[in-house]
């Protein structure tokens, strides 16, 4: 069973993170994780029920073919949800060799070698939401429907799944001697170096940052913010939780490459940027094809009534 042994102003975990069943080994943030996943897939299908496809009705009114209704399909979550994959592979490994930048110059046949190196995250989700948003579109969904419907879900999986590491003794950041410093006991294997070195517990602390990003994001919506769900719920929520993981890399061990600055916080602040960029051209876009009343423009891009086109056999013959 985990054991916390206080130590002066220290946390300390002793516990085995590998759990043994049989033949079977598996790490606890691994089985962690993966109820992660599965618990984000039921809340965004559970979202996805309460999403309308027209916003001017409401989500169980009668959908445009027979027997649907006007919400997002299930069904399309799990296309968008797997399309998501390469992307994240893609966009995680493109980070990690930056991240690795000199190692990689020097032996670029490692860039593909899968067997060796890692993923990064932020990189990750930007690139998972590239593909989802490809094939969401092929799908003849609307793509920001999609990502209004993704954005809580995908800040609830990196918060719960950043604490999932304390099961497994990763993310631990740089050596810290305060009461909440955390250090890991026993023989692990631990996923940090020096696990045993009281440190900054790093990924408590981007659980707790996304968490809050989470909980502004609920307040807005409940509020009635985003209620057009044109996807600017989720490029906020993509620039807060950048900038709150940036502040949080001020923390972490690696090393700085432009002032002060690691890697890892560059790419955060580069999403920070792209996102509020795209957050407005969203927002612009989606004023101007919105008229008073919330009525869509005609044809003309105006707010003139809809054409009438009268009918051909009332119209005279000559």
């Amino acid at each position: 069973m985990p054991s916390i042994v206080p130590v002066t102003a220290v946390i300390e975990l002793a516990f085995d993170p590998i759990v043994t069943v049989g033949d079977w080994t598996v790490r606890l943030e691994t089985i962690a994780l993966a109820v992660v996943v599965l618990v984000c897939l039921v809340v965004a299908a559970l979202v996805a029920r309460r999403t309308p496809v027209d916003v001017t009705r409401e989500p169980d009114a009668p959908g445009l073919e027979e027997g649907e209704r006007n919400h997002l399909r299930a069904d399309d979550l799990l296309f968008i949800a797997v399309a998501a994959l390469p992307g994240a592979v893609a966009g995680g490994r493109l980070g990690y060799v930056l991240l690795h930048l000199d190692y990689y110059r020097a032996n670029p046949q490692a860039v593909l070698d899968t067997s060796q190196g890692s993923l990064q995250l932020s990189l990750a989700v930007v690139g998972g939401l590239v593909t989802a948003a490809i094939v969401a579109g092929l799908l003849g969904t609307s793509v920001g429907r999609w990502m209004h419907t993704l954005v809580l879900p995908l800040l609830l999986g990196i918060a719960a799944g950043k604490a999932a590491l304390v099961l497994g003794g990763s993310g631990q950041g740089l050596p810290f001697d305060g009461a909440w410093a955390l250090a890991f006991a026993g023989p692990g294997p631990w996923g940090s170096l020096a696990p045993e070195i009281p440190s900054h517990p790093s990924q408590v602390y981007e659980a707790l940052a996304t968490a809050a990003v989470l909980l502004v994001l609920l307040a807005l919506l409940a509020a009635g913010a985003f209620r057009r769900r044109t996807g600017a719920a989720f490029l906020l929520g993509l620039a807060l939780w950048a900038s709150v993981r940036a502040l949080v890399a001020l923390t972490w061990r690696d090393e700085t490459v432009a002032g002060a600055l690691a890697m890892d916080q560059l790419i955060s602040i580069a999403i920070v940027a792209g996102s509020l960029v795209l957050l407005v051209l969203v927002t612009v876009v989606d004023r101007r094809r919105a008229v008073p009343g919330g009525r869509p423009a005609g044809p003309s891009g105006g707010a003139g009534r809809d054409m009438e086109w009268p009918d051909p056999a009332t119209r005279p013959r000559f």
